[in-house]
Parts: structure tokens; sequence; C-alpha cells
């Protein structure tokens, strides 16, 4: 398998959907529908709505039918983004090397274009069954496990639990709360709904939940020290935000390289959980060492 093609034309295959669903000729109403495209197809890495293809993939599902359930997912990412640099949350002005939503489009269409996101998202979602031939009891399982995922015992919660946390003492097992919940409950989403689609093994899916977990705390580390480090490069936005806003961080609780040593060995987890799949979880695989090489070594 060449992985890297494989990345483009999954990645191409999520790009064109997204359009799709928003396409460019939709003019009402005009702004809101703007603001969606600005920063549903700004870029970015897809990391989501691949793993759900290559999750599927890696049990002999198809990639078409996971597809809606992908793009739903990254809706709700990119709904989550665009509320968190809000003023009132982050208040980041910089996104996927952008001026971000509300810095464009003001507070007001910002708000509503992160609701008009999280909600579509779940009618694509819903969508998908009719149009692909999904079981309904298997569909109603995926979507639900995405909306915990992203709702108060998942992403929301996180965010939350990371805002109550500003300027405050916290430990390791706080940082964990919160990361587990606000980066790697979508990402555990994403990789467990492909799963799903695909009619994975009940022993499947646990190891594949597995990578799914380890990867998820191993995105936010990275990201938490990529920020630490200034990496506006790397990241898309302004380093040193975490610093500033004060927040509860890996880099902040366990040091830089504590930090950087701990995804290291999260990577290492995930690829292990994925020996029993062969050669078609290879995708899943190369995600995990995309994820930590943002690092620039180890």
């Amino acid at each position: 398998m060449d992985v890297q093609t494989w990345l483009e034309n999954r990645r191409r295959m999520v790009e064109e959907a997204l359009d799709r669903y928003f396409p460019a000729d939709r003019h009402q109403p005009a702004t809101l529908h703007r603001a969606i495209r600005y920063s549903l197809l700004s870029g970015g890495k897809r990391i989501r709505p691949l793993l759900t293809l290559a999750a599927a993939e890696a049990v002999g599902g198809r990639p078409t039918a996971a597809l809606p359930f992908a793009c739903a997912i990254e809706m709700i990412h990119t709904y989550s983004l665009i509320h968190d640099d809000l003023p009132a949350m982050d208040d980041d002005r910089l996104r996927r090397g952008q001026p971000t939503n509300h810095v464009v489009f003001g507070e007001a269409t910002a708000i509503l274009a992160g609701d008009a996101l999280l909600t579509d998202a779940f009618r694509i979602a819903t969508e998908a069954p009719a149009l692909k031939g999904i079981d309904p009891k298997r569909a109603l399982r995926v979507v639900h496990t995405i909306a915990e995922a992203a709702g108060a015992f998942g992403m929301v919660g996180g965010q939350a639990a990371d805002m109550e946390s500003e300027g405050q003492v916290v430990d390791l097992a706080r940082v964990d709360f919160i990361h587990v919940r606000k980066t790697g409950a979508l990402l555990l989403a994403a990789v467990r709904a492909g799963a799903l689609v695909a009619e994975a093994t009940p022993s499947a899916l646990r190891n594949l939940s597995r990578y799914g977990e380890f990867i998820g705390l191993g995105f936010q580390i990275v990201d938490d020290v990529l920020d630490a480090e200034g990496a506006t490069e790397k990241t898309g936005k302004e380093g040193g935000g975490d610093a500033r806003n004060q927040k509860a961080t890996y880099a902040s609780v366990l040091g830089v390289p504590a930090a950087r040593q701990r995804a290291l060995e999260l990577r290492d987890d995930a690829l292990a959980a994925l020996e029993r799949f062969g050669k078609r979880a290879e995708p899943l695989r190369e995600i995990a060492r995309a994820i930590v090489a943002r690092l620039g070594r180890g």
C-alpha cells in the first residue's frame, strides 16, 4: 500500500464531500454561508475524518459508507474551533494560518456558523444510512458515539473544565481529565465511528478504541509542546497562547522534555494496538507517526 497516496486520495474525498454539503453557489443567508465555508474549507490536516475512513478500511469496510460520518465529525470539530477562538473563550486571532472566523465575520456570525455546523453535522449523519444502506440500529450507535463525544460528557465538558482550570495549580490527573474529553473524545469517536460502520468485531473494536485513546492524548501533548515552543508555523496559531491564558497543559505540568517523551510513548502504544490488523491498518499507523512527527525529532 502506498500510504501517502491513500492519505491524499481520502483527504481529497473528504474535501469534495464537504464542499458538496456547503456549495459555493448557495447564497442564502450569504454571510452565514461564507462564514461556514471560510472555516470548514480552510484546509487543515483532516485527521478526524481520515481516522474514520482508515478505521473502517482496517476492518474491511467501504470508505464511501463511512464518509458522511467522517464529514459530520469534521464539521463538529470545525464548530468547536470557531467557538474556542471567540473572545469569551481563548480569544485567538489566528487559526490555520489565517484570521479566525470572528475576526473576519464578527462574533455573532461566528457563533451562528458554529451552531450551524454542529446541527447540520447530525443532519448529514442521519441522512447517511438511507443513502448507503447501513442498518439503522448500527447507524444509531454511530450517531450516539459521535454525540456523546461532542457533548457535556466529552468535548464540551472538557472545554468547560479547561476554562475552570485557568490560573489554577493542577496536577497530571486534572490535565488528563481535561484533555481526554476536550481533545481525545472526538478523536476516539472518529476511530470508533469508522469501525462501527464497518461492523468491526467486539475484539477489533476494543483494539481500535485503545489506538484512538492513545493518539487522542498524544495529539494534545504534541499541541501543548508546540505551543510552549512558539511553533506558529506548525500549529497555525499564535504561539504561547496557553501560557498567556494560564492553561493547564502537559507542557506546564510535566515540563517540555517529559511531555515529548510521553508523546513518543503514546505513539508506540498506539502502534502496538494495531498489531493484529496487518497492512490494512497502515494508514492508521502513519497517522499516529505523523501526529508525533510534528515535534521534529524522536
